[in-house]
């Protein structure tokens, strides 16, 4: 296990984690189990997030995998009242279930004349169902677990829930305006629970992370040859540390914001990791 970087010592809290698994979201999870939290890690795909919890047992850590649709209420009551059972009421809510659609993005970065009629898919042919899927799932796919395992807060001191936002919540990124207004509306929904909750105890705040390579991300990044993409070109060149982030360069913004001593007055803030591209002009 990595040392914890904060010296959070999250021990008989219960952490639940959605999204988790993916890579960064069972990165979270497995932080949240190396700081002592008994760790639910809720996906879609029940099988991988069992294997990342499977490996958070073999390190000692505590943790045990669901099978959740963050866009189902009632899946996620059910999820709710099972993680309860299991480990008791929920601490920590790390809302990581998010992505895009093929359908919500564009060919191209910037339109052209004679684009509409061109075999390629402009914002004239974006699918509305893939827009919508793409607000559901980072917008809804927050709300709904939010209102699963909130219930399980209220009251409480020390609670936290944190949201996972992006860059592009900042300034829209060319190619994916579903995605982008859907990380715009978590920053946005990452406040009005900040103050809706502020006088029950819980704490809302969110992250938002540039741009880190991925498995899930890498054809976008690098061409098959290894060799960095174009778009790749641009990332870097409006990322002031001139790299990607690394996944364990989000440890330190979760572990800080969820640490009740460290952050305790702080609520409503969207925290970028970002190498510096939120402050960077271009000049």
């Amino acid at each position: 296990m990595n040392k914890n970087v904060l010296n959070t010592d999250l021990t008989g809290k219960v952490a639940v984690v959605t999204g988790a698994g993916g890579v960064l979201c069972s990165y979270f999870a497995k932080v949240l189990a190396r700081a002592g939290a008994k760790v639910a890690l809720l996906d879609l795909n029940e099988e991988a997030a069992k294997g990342y919890a499977d490996e958070i047992v073999a390190e000692g850590g505590v943790a045990k995998a669901y099978a959740c649709n963050v866009l189902n209420k009632e899946i996620c009551y059910n999820v709710a009242d099972e993680v309860l059972k299991d480990f008791g009421p929920c601490d920590i809510l790390v809302n990581g279930a998010g992505g895009n659609n093929p359908k919500a993005t564009t060919d191209k970065e910037y339109f052209e004349i004679g684009d509409i009629d061109a075999d390629t898919k402009s914002f004239f042919d974006l699918d509305a169902d893939g827009v919508g899927f793409v607000f559901n799932l980072n917008f809804l796919g927050t709300l709904i677990p939010t209102q699963a395992f909130a219930r399980q807060m209220v009251g409480r001191d020390g609670c936290n829930i944190l949201n996972i936002s992006s860059m592009n919540a900042y300034t829209p990124l060319t190619k994916i305006p579903a995605y982008s207004g859907a990380k715009a509306a978590i920053s946005n929904f990452t406040q009005w629970l900040a103050v809706h909750f502020s006088k029950v105890g819980i704490r809302v705040n969110a992250i938002a992370p540039g741009f880190f390579s991925t498995k899930q991300n890498a054809k976008l990044l690098f061409n098959d040859d290894g060799t960095p993409t174009a778009r790749t070109g641009k990332i870097l060149a409006a990322t002031p540390m001139g790299r990607f982030g690394e996944s364990e360069e989000l440890e330190g913004g979760l572990l800080f914001l969820v640490n009740n001593e460290a952050a305790g007055f702080i609520t409503g803030v969207v925290l970028p990791i970002d190498g510096g591209f939120s402050a960077y002009s271009g000049v």
